[in-house]
């Protein structure tokens, strides 16, 4: 991999936080400057220093009269969990459970940084092949960027990731693009072409990636639309459907290439908890009918109880735990338990 040095390598490009976009799988990769505005949003979490800086105190200080200096009932920050102050990495076990095989995907000690700001730090993850996995984190602690590798639009600075066994950084340009039609991407905001009708957008990557003539395009996209629901709609255009039928127009667009993997840059962002269960029982129907390895993105825990077959908690560039779900839900690790159950109580805090 070319290791050329970039100038001003403790900046982040202004663009550098977009989600991922559907341009991005057929650009050419950049092996130069290859994480020059492919980072998803990653804050002052992974800068370098002290992992707890200037945490407020418990309690206000009283005032010159006695009186507290805020009024009762005012919030205060909570104090930091000691042992994350002794060891950020107090709570990543790094436990598996029944993983034996085979995998999908595999990152291998992978770190990835930008500048100074430290996103991947020494992450091991495999992803088993065949079911519907899910990432889960904190927001900035690197979950997008893991999606961006497994495509190779990112590439690590250190380790790597194997998607069926080969070596994505170590690919040639060609190889590259033909690994990325094994996978489908239903992307944050469903990503379709505003000047396309529903039918068009569905069709795109079969007239773009294969030489199908248009009847059996026609049979493809009609079967996909089918599938989610939108065969009354497919003449319309994006800016005549909602939220939630863009979302799966999106999801019919993943699956017209068949494919062996696909991504969820977090299905459920923009919808309400109705479209987002209704979502969730689409996404597993569909991967009940065709199959595949589904790798899902999202904060949504309600999405991960009622979908979720495997789970991996990733927090500051390494995977907290992982296995399947029912055992991550009823872990005895503190951090796992309170993020899956939302709580409040426990090491995380809004450092």
């Amino acid at each position: 991999m070319d290791e050329t040095p970039r100038n001003n390598e403790d900046e982040t490009p202004d663009d550098a936080f977009e989600a991922l976009r559907p341009e991005d799988l057929d650009a050419p990769p950049n092996r130069t400057a290859h994480d020059l505005g492919l980072i998803d949003e990653a804050d002052d979490l992974f800068a370098d220093g002290p992992a707890v800086e200037q945490q407020r105190e418990p309690v206000a200080a009283a005032s010159a009269s006695g009186q507290p200096a805020t009024k009762p009932g005012s919030a205060v920050m909570r104090e930091p969990d000691p042992l994350l102050v002794a060891d950020e990495y107090a709570y990543h076990r790094g436990e598996t459970h029944d993983l034996d095989g085979p995998f999908a995907i595999e990152f291998k000690g992978v770190h990835k940084a930008f500048g100074s700001n430290k996103i991947l730090r020494g992450l091991d993850l495999a992803i088993p092949e065949g079911k519907v996995s899910m990432i889960l984190g904190p927001s900035g602690t690197g979950k997008s960027v893991c999606i961006k590798h497994m495509v190779g639009l990112l590439f690590p600075d250190q380790g790597d990731v194997l998607v069926k066994g080969q070596s994505v950084p170590n690919l040639p340009d060609d190889e590259l693009f033909e690994m990325r039609k094994r996978f489908g991407v239903l992307f944050q905001d469903g990503a379709l072409f505003g000047s396309m009708n529903l039918y068009d957008n569905v069709a795109f990557p079969l007239r773009q990636h294969t030489d199908k003539g248009e009847r059996e395009i026609k049979e493809i996209v009609d079967r996909r639309l089918n599938e989610v629901g939108l065969i009354p709609a497919r003449d319309k255009y994006p800016n005549e459907l909602s939220g939630g039928m863009r979302k799966r127009a999106g999801l019919a667009r993943a699956l017209v290439l068949d494919p062996d993997i696909v991504l969820f840059d977090e299905p459920d962002s923009g919808l309400d908890p109705v479209r987002t269960a209704l979502l969730c029982e689409l996404i597993e129907e569909v991967h009940a009918e065709n199959g595949g390895t589904y790798i899902v993105i999202t904060h949504d825990i309600a999405s991960a109880r009622s979908v979720a077959q495997h789970i991996a908690v990733l927090w500051k560039g390494r995977i907290v735990e992982s296995g399947p779900a029912q055992e991550l839900f009823d872990s005895p690790n503190p951090f796992v338990r309170q993020f899956l159950s939302g709580k409040a109580d426990g090491p995380l805090g809004m450092e």
